[in-house]
């Protein structure tokens, strides 16, 4: 099983994606986010099919952060349920892993 894995969080704004990365990453619970925007989202939620732009946050850490990573992005988040999931990263070079590792908690 992989240590480390990437995070995808969307959020209503670039503005906002940022704020939350600078934030996880000053407090060492990420190594970088990258940040695509705007990406086009459609989902039903309370009852109604919604689309709208958004920003989508690719967050590289270590799989014990995830906990973590999860309450800070709930506190920060404007959304009701924020989208957070995570993906295990299977591969990945020696020296970019390393740098995760020590970029992070």
């Amino acid at each position: 099983m992989s240590n480390y894995i990437v995070i995808y969080v969307t959020t209503g704004s670039i503005i906002e994606a940022k704020k939350i990365g600078r934030t996880l990453v000053k407090e060492k619970l990420i190594a970088c986010s990258n940040i695509i925007s705007p990406i086009h989202s459609i989902y039903n939620w309370q009852g109604k099919t919604c689309e709208d732009k958004e920003a989508l946050m690719m967050m590289k850490t270590k799989k014990k952060l995830f906990k973590q990573i999860v309450k800070r992005v709930e506190e920060l988040h404007s959304y009701d349920v924020p989208e957070i999931i995570a993906i295990p990263i299977i591969e990945g070079s020696s020296n970019y892993l390393s740098w995760i590792n020590e970029e992070t908690k």
